[in-house]
């Protein structure tokens, strides 16, 4: 029997964007299978009804890989594949497999020369990047910076100095309540000639993108708390 295959399905990166973010090929892939690895289950279930209206959920299949979620990929994931039956992955927000676990789930399905198959869809990186008028051909995805203060703060000294030395945008990210510690630390930490990009609520109405130096960033409180963001650095 022929292999399934694995599809990275992405999402929208923000609730009511879904139609004009996502290509038509989402729909499709939504309708044809019936069994999905999820980062959540509840908004994964409400996304699947909302981007194909006739899917019978009852009947469909959610693994949640979650990071306090235990997903046995031999029983949940190979078994399923070996009979034939193709999978997707759907993330909360953006792509899959970037700054989230599903990375593991597809080096996995390479080790058993599974077919993957990535589908098109909004990366808030990506577009963070793009926008933000720093170096687009040397650029670096640092993830989650440490929540301890010196530990953030030592980090951020180290992505300035990458930047400055090698010419390297420095990209990272924090989870939206801690926006302000992080924009703080960078405050106090690079130098007033450091540029620093805020992108926030990317493709959302609410959208805010703005690039600064640290020294005109220290007269202005931009207005992040909760909200999705990303942050890049660049001398």
């Amino acid at each position: 029997m022929k292999k399934g295959k694995l599809y990275l399905i992405p999402t929208a990166l923000g609730e009511g964007t879904e139609y004009q973010n996502l290509p038509p090929s989402v729909a499709e892939c939504i309708k044809k299978i019936n069994i999905f690895i999820v980062e959540n289950i509840r908004t994964a279930r409400r996304f699947v009804r909302k981007i194909y209206k006739n899917k019978d959920i009852d009947n469909t299949i959610f693994y949640s890989y979650g990071k306090h979620d235990s997903l046995d990929l031999q029983e949940n994931f190979l078994s399923h594949i070996i009979q034939g039956n193709d999978i997707g992955i759907i993330s909360e927000a953006g792509v899959p497999c970037v700054a989230d676990p599903g990375s593991k789930i597809v080096e996995f399905a390479h080790q058993y020369q599974i077919e993957v198959c990535p589908i098109t869809g909004p990366s808030s990186i990506l577009l963070a990047l793009i926008a933000s008028g720093f170096n687009g051909q040397y650029f670096s995805f640092n993830g989650y910076l440490p929540i301890d203060k010196k530990e953030r703060s030592k980090k951020i000294k180290d992505l300035e100095f990458l930047s400055k030395k090698n010419g390297q945008t420095q990209i990272f990210m924090e989870t939206p309540y801690r926006n302000l510690q992080l924009f703080e630390s960078i405050l106090k930490t690079c130098s007033k000639s450091t540029k620093l990009c805020i992108a926030s609520d990317i493709t959302l109405p609410s959208e805010n993108i703005k690039t600064r130096t640290i020294e005109e960033w220290i007269s202005i409180k931009p207005e992040i708390h909760k909200k999705p963001s990303i942050f890049l650095i660049s001398q």
